[in-house]
């Protein structure tokens, strides 16, 4: 029942994380490349893989469901979703699914590539159309 009400808490704190983290980075190291959004990708990965390793119940660490949600549906959801698809991928890679794994990586790139670009395109004309 109050699992939602974590992951929305958890979704908010790791937001904002990543705003001021990636802005903090952009400003230091500039803005010509995405290293702020880089950084953020990479560390969330990193996050997610520790604390779910750390927290299964073959773990070191006992935790709460609710906790293990809010920390890696919400935190690490919220400050990047690439912390998702690497555990998803690094699981589907352990289960020895590496065609599965290799088509994961490849489709959500591609198609996260291709999805950006047909929404700027269709953003662009309707930015450009009259009288709508």
């Amino acid at each position: 029942m109050f699992n939602p009400l974590w992951i929305g808490l958890g979704s908010a704190f790791g937001g904002l994380g990543r705003y001021w983290l990636s802005g903090w980075i952009a400003q230091r190291f500039g803005e010509t490349f995405p290293w702020g959004t880089l950084f953020v990708n990479v560390s969330g990965s990193l996050a997610i893989g520790i604390f779910a390793t750390l927290t299964a119940p073959e773990g070191r660490w006992l935790v709460a469901p609710s906790f293990r949600l809010f920390f890696m549906a919400g935190v690490c959801g919220g400050y990047t979703t690439f912390s998702s698809f690497s555990l998803q991928t690094l699981q589907l890679v352990e289960e020895g699914e590496w065609i599965q794994a290799g088509a994961n990586a490849l489709l959500s790139f591609a198609l996260c590539l291709a999805a950006v670009g047909l929404g700027h395109l269709l953003a662009a004309h309707f930015n450009s159309a009259k009288g709508l």
